[in-house]
């Protein structure tokens, strides 16, 4: 198999998105998280693909696009999050006043 450490990657960020995804949804703030980080890595995932659909085309696609899939997921959790934490913030100033 030409692309093994390809899909060895893929695989180890493929097990550590869903993780992350659960920290942010119970945590449900967006404090720690760099959105910046996540939207490079969305991008790293997008040339991923598109390698793979100008060049080679292979089943390695689908672990970028289930990668891509869930940091973009986390991506919406973080803006829910950047929400909550304004609501929170506004609520403990209010009672502060």
């Amino acid at each position: 198999m030409k692309s093994i450490f390809e899909v060895i990657m893929l695989l180890c960020f493929g097990v550590s998105w869903p993780i992350n995804l659960y920290k942010s949804i119970k945590s449900r703030t967006a404090k720690g998280k760099s959105v910046v980080f996540s939207i490079l890595i969305v991008i790293g995932y997008a040339s991923g693909m598109l390698n793979k659909i100008i060049n080679n085309m292979d089943f390695v696609f689908y672990l970028y696009l289930l990668n891509f899939i869930l940091v973009s997921a986390d991506i919406v959790l973080y803006i829910r999050n950047t929400r909550l934490d304004r609501i929170r913030d506004a609520e403990a100033a209010e009672k502060q006043a």
